[in-house]
């Protein structure tokens, strides 16, 4: 064996060793039962680089979510703060543990968001569409203010349908403040309408334990930026109430009774159960919404269905790859043998350089890799049928392997071209399922390259070695 042919052999033994070895984790969790994989989960120990089901394979939740541009920052554009609300939904999403998430912009306004396996659908809701607005306003214990919460006491509402406060009220309203909902019903705060520090310069935010008559609580920490901030406004109001707002809405007012130095504080409610600590926890780590966003569509694909899915998906799968391998090696005999090796090589590859990328498969990502084989199968029967040219001719073997390769190349490369930039295309300008099967068409071309010419040349030459005197084909 000649050097060159050496190395072509630990090249093409390399990959599919490395092939196996990245398709090991994905293989591994697969096995595990539905329960076991539920726990690990939720524990978050699911390993980053594995083959992820979609939606359509595992079943959860579809939403689509529009953002309220009317209640942008006029500074802020609609795509930059479209962008930011996709980053933001991705990190609350990521936090609540829930992998292989497809989210991706529709439209001037849309948000498209995949939950596959989510089992509590609201509870994913709550947290996505929460804008999680924090803010720290000074409350207001003058007079007027006092005239205020009397006057609002004794009427229906102090707000008209439209939200805005009443005439008689607005009229007793100090300048420079704001009315405020609380918690509690028909409770309501006179707030300094500014607010000297708010979430934006939270720096972390956990759920804890232990707080009053043992509830959960949720803790939180600011930056340098906003500790300075938080340090100034405790230390100028002391013996002050301080509102903690979210959402709009009073959590608490507690009396700042000492400067707080360390930008750290609690929120702290009668109604927090572990988990709406927790999922509080996870909106304000994230960030706040740039605008509050509205579910406008939802729907739920179930467990059954999805396992539905994938046995058909794989029935079918199976089913045509065995008929082509058995065709390759009926009407090709030997030559058929190395292109059905070639084959099963370009899947075990693909699914591995998958699984790397940590990509996600879907109905849509399975007819893409069907159709990468459907490609590789044609480069393979372009070979064969080069070399029956040649061999007609009475040319010798070895020639007619080598010139069958040179004269088949030019039609597998423009094939393998023309649809690698439709595969690139239907990724940059698709959404969703179409990116899915652009993702598979594309990686399985790149490798149905690599397989058809590279691996069964190599496969060729070393059987040439051995000096045949004929060709199975």
């Amino acid at each position: 064996m000649s050097k060159q042919l050496m190395w072509k052999w630990v090249i093409a033994l390399g990959t599919v060793c490395l092939s196996i070895w990245l398709l090991y984790p994905s293989i591994d969790w697969y096995t595990k039962s539905p329960q076991e994989i539920n726990q690990l989960e939720k524990a978050r120990l699911r390993p980053k680089r594995i083959l992820g089901l979609g939606l359509d394979l595992r079943g959860g939740t579809h939403l689509v979510l529009e953002l309220d541009v009317s209640k942008l920052d006029k500074r802020e554009t609609v795509t930059d703060a479209l962008n930011r609300a996709i980053e933001i939904i991705r990190n609350r999403v990521d936090q609540y543990g829930v992998g292989e998430t497809p989210i991706t912009r529709q439209g001037e306004r849309w948000i498209a968001v995949q939950l596959p396996g989510v089992e509590d659908p609201e509870q994913a809701e709550e947290i996505i569409g929460k804008t999680a607005m924090l803010e720290f306003h000074m409350v207001d214990d003058s007079e007027k203010a006092s005239a205020v919460l009397s006057k609002a006491a004794s009427m229906p509402s102090p707000f008209d349908d439209k939200g805005k406060l009443m005439p008689e009220l607005a009229k007793l309203m100090p300048p420079g403040d704001m009315l405020y909902k609380g918690k509690d019903p028909n409770t309501w705060y006179v707030l300094n309408a500014s607010a000297p520090v708010t979430g934006a310069s939270l720096q972390d935010a956990r759920m804890q334990t232990g707080g009053q008559m043992g509830l959960p609580y949720v803790s939180f920490n600011f930056n340098a930026e906003g500790g300075k901030a938080f340090d100034k406004l405790t230390a100028n109001n002391i013996h002050r109430n301080m509102a903690i707002v979210l959402d709009g809405v009073v959590q608490s007012a507690p009396v700042i009774n000492s400067r707080i130095p360390n930008g750290s504080g609690i929120i702290e409610g009668g109604d927090f159960t572990l988990d709406t600590a927790k999922n509080l926890a996870i909106v304000l780590r994230a960030g706040a919404l740039p605008a509050p966003v509205n579910i406008i569509e939802k729907r739920t694909v179930g467990p059954g269905l999805g396992e539905d899915s994938i046995k058909a998906g794989l029935r079918a799968a199976i089913i045509g790859y065995i008929l082509v391998l058995a065709f390759m090696l009926f009407y090709y005999r030997g030559a058929g043998f190395i292109a059905d090796v070639a084959l099963f090589l370009n899947l075990v590859m693909l699914m591995a350089l998958m699984a790397y990328f940590s990509a996600t498969l879907t109905l849509p990502g399975i007819a893409g890799i069907i159709l990468s084989l459907a490609m590789a199968v044609d480069a393979n029967v372009l070979i064969c049928e080069r070399i029956r040219e040649e061999l007609a001719l009475g040319k010798p073997i070895a020639m007619c392997i080598q010139m069958g390769y040179d004269h088949a190349w030019s039609a597998i490369v423009d094939c393998h071209i023309t649809t690698l930039i439709s595969g690139v295309f239907l990724f940059q300008f698709g959404s969703g399922a179409v990116k899915g099967f652009a993702v598979t068409l594309t990686l399985g071309l790149i490798i149905s390259l690599y397989t058809s010419v590279f691996v069964t040349r190599a496969i060729y030459e070393f059987w040439l070695t051995s000096n045949p005197k004929e060709i199975s084909i």
